[in-house]
């Protein structure tokens, strides 16, 4: 006999390993397809098993849900036990890298729940949030954006998505063009009586740290009588994919031009304020009015793009906020959404 022989286990009364079965088993934890009968995003991943645990889930399948991701930029995670902030903080912890980024230069009320955790935005529950991608405004966004439906309302209150590749190519060539030479130009005041005051905005009192971080994020700023505070901030129309090289429209041009707003409201605002003084408004980037028919037709192509369908509780929504944008429809009872935002992008890169 030889020695080794000695090290070599029995295989006597041992079962054959079906490695194939293995695999199998793991895989049907899950199970992955189109959320809509007609394809297209979602990518939906769907818990077998009610209860599992979607952020041990994530830990074991990193490279998988990198994979559905980069394909997809478009990933709901449903059937999964996520009923309160600590799953959702640990699947979004599992799923991406660094730390969750803060909303700064707010444009709209939230609160936190948790550490980089958001309520989305507080909003009247009758009216839309039209389609936008997070933070085109700022000159450090977010490349993923997470949602969690915690409580569904009794009646709408879907989180629409939108493809901006789609929007892009959709809009006229000579739009766009005039757009990817101009930039946007976003205008903004506050403490007038109407929108968020620069305290919230800002999230400080102080006026030195406010002026610190519009230099930093190149913000000119102008202080008014009062207190009160003008900004503006000129940023392209259109962006190129980190990882795909292609353009996607990502901006606010549309979404903060005063004819986006309830007819009745804008015309309130501007018999009130006047344009240099709305809450906030778009030109292009050389100052010069961005005419109401090409902010329609943007919001056409949004239209277009706009894929709609209903929370469930638990679900989890995952997006590649550089080429999806979101909205909100309006509804009736109790809804509680909460998101969001990590991996930093940086329009100085």
């Amino acid at each position: 006999m030889k020695a080794t022989d000695l090290k070599r286990p029995s295989l006597k009364g041992m079962m054959p390993v079906d490695r194939s079965a293995a695999r199998m088993s793991e895989e049907q934890l899950v199970r992955i397809a189109p959320l809509r009968p007609e394809g297209g995003a979602p990518m939906m991943v769907e818990a077998a098993v009610a209860g599992a645990d979607l952020a041990a889930w994530a830990t074991r399948h990193q490279e998988l849900v990198a994979r559905l991701f980069g394909e997809h930029r478009a990933v709901l995670f449903r059937g999964f036990d996520v009923r309160s902030v600590d799953p959702f903080q640990a699947f979004v912890a599992a799923s991406s890298q660094g730390e969750p980024l803060e909303y700064r230069d707010r444009s709209t009320p939230r609160h936190t729940v948790g550490k980089g955790v958001y309520v989305s935005t507080i909003y009247p529950a009758d009216q839309h949030i039209h389609l936008h991608n997070e933070g085109t405004y700022w000159r450090v966004w977010a490349q993923k954006i997470y949602f969690c439906s915690l409580k569904t309302p009794d009646e709408g209150g879907a989180t629409p998505i939108g493809d901006v590749r789609g929007v892009y190519r959709r809009i006229d060539p000579d739009v766009r063009r005039r757009f990817e030479e101009k930039e946007v130009l976003y205008v903004r005041n506050y403490n007038d009586g109407f929108g968020l005051p620069w305290q919230d905005v800002f999230q400080t009192d102080s006026r030195e740290e406010v002026e610190a971080y519009c230099r930093k994020s190149g913000i000119e700023l102008e202080w008014k009588e009062g207190g009160r505070l003008r900004t503006r901030q000129r940023r392209p129309a259109v962006r190129r994919h980190p990882q795909t090289g292609e353009p996607v429209w990502f901006n606010h041009a549309a979404f903060f031009h005063v004819t986006s707003l309830d007819p009745s409201v804008a015309s309130m605002l501007l018999s009130d304020f006047g344009e240099e003084e709305l809450p906030y408004n778009t030109y292009y980037g050389d100052g010069t009015p961005i005419a109401p028919e090409v902010v329609a037709a943007i919001r056409e192509a949004y239209r277009q793009e706009k894929i709609v369908f209903p929370w469930r509780e638990g679900d989890v929504l995952l997006l590649d906020n550089m080429c999806f944008a979101h909205g909100r429809e309006p509804y009736r009872g109790e809804r509680n959404v909460i998101v969001a935002m990590t991996e930093p992008l940086s329009g100085e890169a």
